[in-house]
């Protein structure tokens, strides 16, 4: 009995996680479907934006290209910066508009879905079908709730995403350990009702000690987006639609499984800091985790 007790005390490590979360995301076909079918309007402006997002990388790398090249600076400076005014100023205010509006929407919808329902999936023995799963209701205040926590997410992770450009190696380590914070905080939304700055709070105190296994999941799913994303644009993804449709594709597939990290994970913080919290109170030395 004693056995089983520190069994169930012992830490998930990042390894554990992932095995977890594949077993739950791959052992119900009704959820693959589901979330497939959900992820079908994300998948479409996804594909328009990536398109978009690699011309302007290559008309970027053109440009500067371009200015390395010019044997008369002054002259040509000026046709620079009319190009970056007048043509290339618009194309970045567009992409942000289809980041920030469409895609962003989409991609909220998406997870909340996902979590709900994956939370479910967990804590239940009894396999959904695929019917009760579009059934399952979600409660208007609980969405309107979680998207204000998702307007947090996005502000700190744009600000990060920009820091990236400056200091790359340590913004990026912020930046990822960020995320695992911020992601946990969308699923304490949906799962606690816990929003906003709330959220972020809560989510940060779970997550206190833990942060390194936050880093590797999190770098885990950052490095495959940045990897099919890289590969795509290396083979000219733009100019040939069928790649950036698996590129897309691949980063669809792979999200929802991202979502259900992040509610194991937070299900593991969570019963982590209670029973520190337990062992505090019972006057046992407790270490923090890493």
């Amino acid at each position: 009995m004693e056995s089983e007790s520190n069994k169930s005390k012992q830490r998930l490590e990042v390894s554990d996680i992932l095995r977890k979360s594949v077993m739950i995301y791959l052992g119900n076909l009704n959820f693959i479907i589901f979330t497939f079918l959900t992820s079908l309007p994300l998948f479409c402006i996804m594909v328009y934006f990536e398109i978009y997002l690699q011309e302007i990388l290559v008309e970027t790398s053109n440009i500067f290209s371009l200015r390395y090249r010019l044997s008369t600076p002054y002259g040509h400076s000026l046709h620079l910066i009319e190009i970056f005014n007048k043509d290339y100023f618009l194309k970045l205010i567009l992409l942000g508009f289809i980041y920030i509006v469409p895609l962003y929407v989409l991609e909220f919808v998406s997870a909340v879905v996902t979590v709900d329902l994956a939370s479910k999936l967990h804590s239940r023995e009894k396999k959904m079908t695929l019917k009760e799963m579009f059934e399952t209701p979600f409660g208007l205040s609980k969405l309107r709730g979680s998207f204000v926590t998702s307007i947090y997410v996005l502000f700190l992770t744009t600000t990060h995403q920009l820091g990236l450009f400056m200091a790359f190696a340590k913004v990026l380590r912020m930046y990822l350990e960020g995320s695992a914070v911020w992601n946990m905080s969308l699923v304490i939304s949906v799962l606690e009702g816990i929003y906003g700055i709330d959220a972020l709070t809560v989510s940060a105190y779970f997550s206190r000690g833990c942060h390194r296994r936050g880093l590797f999941l999190m770098l885990i799913f950052f490095a495959w987006g940045h990897l099919v994303r890289l590969l795509c644009y290396h083979i000219g993804g733009y100019e040939q639609g069928n790649a950036t449709f698996v590129q897309v594709g691949l980063f669809c597939m792979v999200n929802p499984l991202k979502w259900v990290v992040c509610i194991i994970y937070f299900h593991d913080c969570k019963e982590r800091k209670f029973e520190k919290i337990t062992d505090e109170e019972s006057g046992k030395d407790v270490k923090n985790d890493s």
